[in-house]
């Protein structure tokens, strides 16, 4: 008899534990070296809370990661909380749907703190929507110039080109019409591609400044001009093309072309040869542009949001601070993705010491501090595809002049954006 009063007990008392434990959502990318990442962060996390359980899963399955989410919210079941967040997605999330929790607003001066103890205070600002911040940065790659640094030495050069004049004098030097070109000026025709051409130029010309701002598109001005310019000079004299063939930079069909961080892994497995002679810049910029003034150049960075709906916020806070304030997982997120954290401190902190000693690495990390993400809006896709339509392609095929083709851009822009 007692022993079944003792099973009926602890099988009680089960359920009881079982019912007090939280639990929070927890999704993100389909990446594998991310997956490995948090998987081994979340075990260690639910080892160590065992009244805070996360149920952690990477995002399912659909057309992209933000078709996904979406799909999540609209049937009810959306995480407590999810990384692979784009601003313009963040923009989209907060002020269309209203589903995000504003940090800033709900934890105070805790999220103040974490942001000190990560060393990301800067990196926030150019997340800050409508005077708030949804978005915690998870890695922050700075676009940089590759240049073919050997290719450059045979012709003379001892350093990359630094301005557009130097561009167009390297042009002279090394193009051969239909064989070999200076540098890709444009990434393609898909809507993010614009991320990769003009919008990187532009910040690098303007000092970081925005193309969009209080909701209205303002590039039309004299560094969305010089940048046009450019792209348009290059095309006109045959400097660039539009179809540059495979791996024209590792190929040697270009000196040079706007990339990101990921790249290097798969230079370094398919042109071991070419990986030793790359040279990294900021991208070039206009000839005014002060020589002992940082460059500034585009982020591709996506970070965390905490949903609405989420029923223990400030548990799953707890969470993200657990991980983020430990300069140690920001190390293991470099070591597994080989993309730099949204730190400012990644060249000063002896944490980060040994990644430093990686030359690329250590250029790329020195830039997180000057890459400035996409505009916070909510219909990123059709702006850029308008900028595709109304001033790329013009550009590329000489079918307007830059200042007709920024001013039809514009406009167009504007009218989605109104």
């Amino acid at each position: 008899m007692w022993k079944r009063v003792l099973f009926i007990t602890l099988v009680a008392l089960s359920v009881f534990a079982l019912a007090d434990v939280k639990k929070i959502v927890f999704w993100t990318a389909p990446n594998p070296n991310q997956e490995a990442f948090w998987k081994a962060l979340v075990e260690k996390w639910n080892a160590e809370h065992p009244d805070v359980q996360i149920e952690w899963s990477v995002i399912p399955a659909a057309g992209s990661s933000e078709e996904a989410i979406l799909n999540a919210i609209a049937a009810g079941n959306a995480p407590d909380i999810c990384t692979n967040i784009f601003s313009g997605f963040a923009a989209q999330l907060a002020e269309e749907l209203d589903v995000l929790v504003a940090f800033d607003e709900e934890f105070g001066e805790e999220f103040w703190k974490l942001a000190d103890a990560r060393k990301m205070r800067n990196i926030l600002e150019g997340w800050k929507l409508n005077g708030h911040y949804y978005v915690i940065p998870i890695y922050s790659n700075p676009m940089l110039f590759w240049w073919r640094g050997d290719l450059l030495k045979e012709l003379g050069y001892d350093r990359p080109p630094r301005t557009y004049s130097e561009v167009y004098e390297l042009a002279r030097k090394w193009v051969v019409p239909k064989e070999r070109y200076v540098i890709r000026a444009v990434a393609g025709r898909n809507w993010w591609d614009r991320w990769f051409d003009f919008i990187t130029f532009y910040y690098a010309a303007s000092g970081g400044k925005p193309y969009i701002e209080n909701g209205k598109a303002v590039f039309d001005n004299e560094y969305g001009k010089a940048v046009a310019e450019f792209i348009y000079t290059l095309f006109k004299n045959g400097w660039t093309a539009v179809d540059l063939g495979q791996d024209p930079f590792e190929n040697g069909t270009i000196l040079g072309q706007i990339m990101g961080p990921w790249h290097l892994s798969y230079t370094k497995e398919h042109y071991p040869d070419v990986y030793p002679h790359i040279v990294m810049t900021p991208p070039p910029v206009p000839d005014n542009y002060p020589e002992d003034k940082p460059v500034y150049t585009f982020a591709d960075t996506k970070g965390l949001v905490m949903f609405k709906h989420c029923k223990y916020k400030k548990e799953a806070f707890e969470f993200i601070k657990w991980v983020f304030s430990n300069a140690q997982n920001d190390a293991k997120w470099i070591e597994l993705t080989h993309m730099p954290p949204a730190r400012e401190d990644l060249g000063t902190n002896p944490v980060f010491a040994e990644y430093m000693k990686d030359p690329y690495f250590a250029k790329i990390a020195e830039y997180v501090a000057y890459a400035v993400p996409p505009a916070l809006i909510t219909n990123t896709i059709d702006v850029q595809n308008a900028m595709t339509t109304y001033l790329i392609e013009p550009l590329m095929y000489l079918k307007a002049t830059p200042e007709e083709a920024l001013k039809r851009a514009v406009e167009e822009i504007n009218a989605l954006l109104w």
